[in-house]
């Protein structure tokens, strides 16, 4: 590398630098003698502004800049699972062995390990034409991962060579002439993060994504390859709720991003996931993660990278016929650095301070999720990401142009209320502000494969929800003993769904997760206990007697029954016509 730049302006994690003709928007460049990592964002005539990814106190006016005339990649191949990155996809856990506890600056460690060896099987034999995105054969990266090895995008032609065994992912693993020339294969390709990688073609998701979380499942379920947004004021549990998605998700494969959130939250995630059982396979959840940490104490200017990390591993993934998970905790700290940058770089500023392009920005992030035919022709394979993005709004104000942005651009909006969090009462998903827009895409599947009934179940619970809503108004005022039996059933009911349904213990080994089918028997017991008790309202009987019976309590221990041993929920029914039988005749 030859030095061409010279700085002239140091503001934060802003450099501006002269001399630097040639470079291009989004390169990399090395900034001082301390070869910091930056990213060209601003070219004016031969200046270039720079966000650097790295603290930059003690750089001054004057001192080199290094270009790299390539845009800021990730290196995608074997050993990505269970790989804990930064920002810009360096590997804090080899750093950490290098240099300790605190992490010196413009230390380069490639991102995936030069020396390991991998077992590669072929699974194309020489002389067989390929194609962009094929599958030239595999690695078993970890026991719920299979990594394929493609073909990289825009190559076409016949293999001339190729063999199984044993690799490093820097050797060459198969030769392929496409008429010209003859390219080595090698177990790493490289891809710029903000350009999305190709597939064939996008499909509308209409698979849904089950989550184990009852208010997701039931009430505002997402699609795989779907969108979703979470606000919520501090406190209200954010985190929470994507570590418990990030554990249980019916996906392939998790991508956790920690865009700017608090060291400590990253650290629980740390701790937890290698002792967590993947609930299908029973081995560590670690198996299928990849993490990026980029918590709070870290530079500004790296959030925004870290995302586009994120994503970009996650449709590397997909190109493998993967459904794959990606949390991104929180989307505003990410904002809040494009604002930091923006407001440097004096831009004209939009709502709040944020940049004019806010909302394109967090569009073109979004985008990037959905369900596609991969590139690979031979089995028509499809792939699909599902993005879940935290936002927190200053005071949970879901005014903010962050929520607002996202709004736009997401199909599911799961809206966290304080009072609920304050409550205990988890996840702290408010029931009635929340939406989810897959329900026709997904109708279909859960039709054929979950319950006939199951959206009628989900619309008579939600009417209870709301009738409720409206009745503690009058409550308030004039006490419940004015209610009719009819109205007092429907509180009665109402809070059955509240507090035995939609409460979830996410630290009980039990309750934490709840299978579909076990969802589905746990709200039809509760509409069955209204419906019977309406038919024995009718028939004379007294409302308090209901309110008191003692079925109350075997309902609400229903989430405690193993997902193995849902039979149990179904002989309620029968407890609950002899119960009111019993009231009948008393």
């Amino acid at each position: 590398m030859e030095k061409i730049g010279n700085i002239v302006k140091v503001a934060g994690p802003l450099v501006v630098a002269k001399n630097m003709s040639g470079v291009k928007m989004y390169d990399v460049v090395f900034v001082s003698e301390s070869r910091l990592m930056g990213e060209v964002i601003e070219i004016d005539g031969d200046l270039a502004s720079i966000q650097v990814y790295e603290e930059t106190g003690g750089i001054g006016v004057g001192e080199p800049v290094f270009p790299t005339n390539f845009p800021l990649t990730v290196e995608l191949g074997p050993g990505l699972i269970e790989s804990i990155y930064d920002g810009i996809q360096r590997p804090l856990d080899v750093i950490y062995k290098q240099e300790g506890d605190f992490i010196s600056r413009g230390i380069q460690v490639p991102a995936l390990d030069r020396q390991k060896k991998w077992d590669f099987t072929a699974l194309v034999s020489e002389g067989q034409e390929v194609s962009e995105g094929d599958f030239l054969g595999y690695v078993n990266e970890t026991s719920l991962v299979k990594h394929y090895i493609m073909v990289p995008p825009k190559l076409y032609g016949k293999v001339l060579k190729i063999s199984s065994g044993s690799f490093t992912i820097e050797e060459t693993i198969a030769v392929i002439n496409d008429g010209k020339s003859d390219s080595d294969i090698t177990m790493i390709q490289k891809w710029p993060v903000r350009i999305p990688r190709p597939y064939r073609e996008k499909i509308n998701p209409s698979i849904p994504l089950f989550t184990g979380q009852r208010v997701v499942d039931m009430f505002f379920p997402i699609a795989k390859g779907g969108t979703a947004c979470v606000p919520g004021p501090f406190g209200s549990g954010k985190t929470v709720i994507q570590h418990q998605l990030a554990k249980w998700i019916d996906a392939e494969v998790i991508i956790y991003i920690g865009c700017g959130e608090r060291g400590n939250e990253m650290t629980e995630v740390l701790l937890e996931f290698p002792e967590l059982k993947d609930p299908k396979s029973g081995e560590p959840l670690m198996k299928r993660t990849v993490l990026i940490a980029n918590t709070s104490n870290m530079p500004v200017a790296a959030r925004e990278a870290s995302v586009y990390t994120g994503i970009t591993i996650a449709e590397y993934f997909r190109d493998m016929g993967y459904s794959v998970a990606l949390m991104a905790d929180s989307t505003s700290r990410w904002a809040e650095a494009m604002r930091e940058i923006s407001g440097r770089l004096e831009e004209m500023p939009g709502d709040e301070g944020y940049p004019a392009y806010l909302g394109a920005r967090l569009a073109s992030f979004y985008e990037r999720a959905g369900c596609v035919k991969c590139l690979q022709k031979t089995d028509e394979l499809e792939g699909a990401i599902t993005v879940i993005g935290a936002v927190s709004p200053p005071g949970g104000d879901l005014s903010d142009p962050v929520v607002q942005a996202t709004l736009r651009v997401v199909k599911v909006f799961w809206s966290l209320e304080a009072r609920l969090a304050y409550a205990r009462h988890f996840p702290a998903i408010s029931w009635l502000n929340s939406y989810s827009l897959y329900n026709d895409n997904i109708k279909d599947f859960v039709i054929d494969n979950v319950r006939e009934d199951y959206f009628d179940m989900q619309s008579e619970a939600m009417n209870l929800l709301e009738k409720e809503s409206e009745l503690e108004e009058i409550v308030r005022l004039v006490g419940i003993d004015s209610l009719s039996g009819q109205d007092r059933l429907v509180l009665l009911t109402a809070k059955m769904i509240r507090e035995d349904f939609l409460h979830q213990n996410a630290y009980h080994e039990v309750d934490t997760y709840t299978a579909i089918d076990k969802q589905y028997k746990m709200i039809k017991t509760i509409i069955y206990f209204y419906n019977q008790a309406q038919y024995y309202l009718k028939m004379g009987a007294d409302i308090e007697a209901l309110e008191n019976v003692s079925l109350s309590e075997k309902i609400a221990r229903m989430k405690y029954i193993p997902n193995d041993e849902t039979s149990r929920i179904d002989e309620l029914e029968k407890e609950i016509d002899n119960e009111f039988n019993s009231l009948i005749k008393q």
